[in-house]
């Protein structure tokens, strides 16, 4: 048979139970937004560089297409 204090010792775990996983939750929402920002970061950066890389292709294409005396 349970007893007051055996009641009240499930309550307390139960609550640090649910604090326990807000914590968790709290921590891979930051984890998640974190990740999610370093991949925008990575792709922006990437994409700059693709378009520096294509804009030179593009320069270089017309100087050979220029000076070609064909």
């Amino acid at each position: 048979m349970a007893t007051g204090s055996d009641a009240a010792r499930a309550r307390a775990e139960a609550s640090f139970r649910k604090e326990e996983r807000a914590k968790d939750g709290a921590k891979a929402m930051m984890e998640y937004q974190a990740d999610s920002r370093r991949i925008r970061e990575k792709t922006a950066r990437l994409k700059a560089l693709r378009l520096a890389k294509e804009a030179g292709e593009k320069k270089r294409d017309a100087r050979m297409k220029d000076s070609d005396p064909t």
